[in-house]
């Protein structure tokens, strides 16, 4: 194993970037806590309180995937045994741009049609097998605790909830204080955070007397509704696929995903800037009606309804350049939606959290206590390429609020063609689906030879040469329809 960093690291957030930060961490540490305010075992693999969002679709991009395989060998397998659909993503998940849908063309990569409470329980019940690991649940977090001249954070403050047991698998370390409903204090030698977006740790730096790192913003004002529906449909568009995905785009903003889970098909509907599809039935549809693929509706308009449809607000994204700090506490360090929220309709959270659990796991290793802006500047390099494509996307809106440069705008002209081509080009159409799952650089996009495809149009539909493929699962049973 090496020699370990440390004794004991607390994450706080047991979310996906929190579990996966707790799976790196364990590597490194003879003890690992995660705290989280829910009832995590509890929940299984339903939505659970603090994360009203997980109801809604969500895609594990494949540098996700590649990640969570090389931490939790067999995952694949695993959701395979549930039942979940896995294909590859240029045959079995159909993107569409302005009606358009791409040429299909082999990517080697896996599409996974598994939910996020399914991903999260699974992921879950792999890190909490890991020795020295344990769950805090029904916990909340009060705040940091630094030495005395806060340049260092040497644990966290916590308050059990109703009905929690205060010490459960957890030596909180010299001068805690427990009891039912106690305040007490977890020492720790690296604190994490990955809390998501209800992150403190703005607040928690001003308060220690440091200052907060600069923001990026891109206001859009995204709403996105879902309703689930029971199979078989009386009209079936996907078959053995797994997705269709109308993107919205400038010319149509509306936007939409309907999928193939393991029990069900889902519908996500989008707008922009106020525009929400309603969650009543009747109004639904006629939302859905909308689309430029009447495919959709017609899945769905007959369909048995699978319990209310559920709506959630997401008013920006947000960067917190944490990297731009002159000074941070040792011993603390940020990850997942707690240092960067994307717009989630690009389905980068979950792979650019997996993403960050790699650099941290760098920045811990054999024994090197993490040093926050070194870990912060590898950090950012990550982030750069996924944040520089949603938000250069979604500044191509009029109306959606944020710094618009000149690069943005030529590389929304650009790309504007490379969808366009990709109807028509099938190694455009592989190329483009290769990076938006964040497995090659955008640079790839600007070859000499891709930009002759793309503004000489002289591809065709068919592929060729063979695909870089994902290695396939070694057992489970085949992909099943919901």
């Amino acid at each position: 194993m090496g020699t370990k960093t440390g004794d004991h690291a607390v994450v706080l957030g047991g979310s996906i970037g929190g579990l996966l930060a707790a799976r790196v961490l364990s590597d490194s540490y003879h003890r690992v806590t995660v705290i989280d305010r829910d009832d995590l075992t509890g929940s299984g693999m339903d939505p659970r309180p603090a994360v009203p969002w997980s109801v809604h679709i969500h895609a594990l991009l494949e540098r996700g995937r590649q990640i969570l395989e090389e931490l939790f060998p067999g995952f694949v397998d695993d959701l395979l045994a549930l039942g979940v659909p896995v294909g590859d993503y240029g045959t079995t998940c159909h993107y569409y741009f302005n009606g358009r849908m791409f040429a299909e063309a082999e990517t080697g990569m896996a599409c996974v049609g598994a939910n996020r409470p399914v991903l999260e329980h699974q992921i879950r019940t792999r890190v909490t097998g890991i020795p020295g690991v344990t769950l805090r649940e029904r916990t909340d977090i009060v705040g940091l605790v630094a030495t005395g001249d806060n340049a260092r954070i040497t644990g966290v403050r916590v308050q059990p909830r109703d009905g929690a047991d205060p010490g459960r698998g957890t030596d909180p370390g010299p001068g805690a204080v427990s009891g039912p409903g106690a305040a007490e204090i977890i020492h720790a030698d690296l604190v994490v955070d990955a809390t998501g977006r209800a992150s403190r740790t703005p607040r928690w730096l001003e308060e220690l007397g440091y200052e907060r790192a600069p923001e990026e913003k891109v206001h859009m004002d995204l709403t996105y509704t879902t309703m689930d529906f029971t199979g078989p449909l009386p009209h079936d568009p996907l078959g053995d696929d797994i997705a269709l995905v109308p993107t919205a785009t400038p010319a149509r903003p509306r936007g939409a995903i309907f999928a193939r889970l393991a029990d069900r098909y889902a519908l996500t509907l989008t707008g922009i800037r106020g525009d929400r599809a309603p969650t009543d039935r009747e109004g639904f549809l006629d939302y859905a009606r909308t689309l430029p693929i009447p495919d959709i509706h017609q899945a769905v308009r007959d369909a048995e309804q699978r319990g209310p449809a559920g709506s959630f607000r997401f008013p920006a994204s947000v960067r917190h350049r944490y990297e731009r700090l002159r000074r941070f506490p040792a011993g603390y360090l940020v990850i997942g939606d707690a240092a960067c929220i994307f717009n989630p309709v690009y389905a980068q959270g979950m792979t650019v959290a997996a993403m960050g659990a790699t650099v941290l796991r760098r920045h811990v290793a054999e024994g090197r206590e993490p040093r926050a802006d070194a870990y912060f500047r590898d950090l950012a390099k990550v982030t750069d390429a996924p944040w520089s494509m949603s938000a250069a996307a979604d500044l191509g809106y009029p109306g959606v609020r944020g710094r618009r440069t000149l690069a943005t705008r030529m590389a929304n002209l650009y790309v504007t063609k490379v969808q366009a081509a990709a109807a028509h080009d099938a190694v455009v159409a592989r190329s483009f689906i290769r990076t938006i799952s964040l497995v090659d650089p955008p640079q790839s996009l600007m070859t000499p030879s891709m930009m002759r495809r793309v503004l000489l149009g002289t591809g065709s539909r068919t592929a060729s040469g063979p695909a870089d493929r994902a290695p396939a699962p070694s057992s489970g049973p085949p992909p099943t329809a919901g």
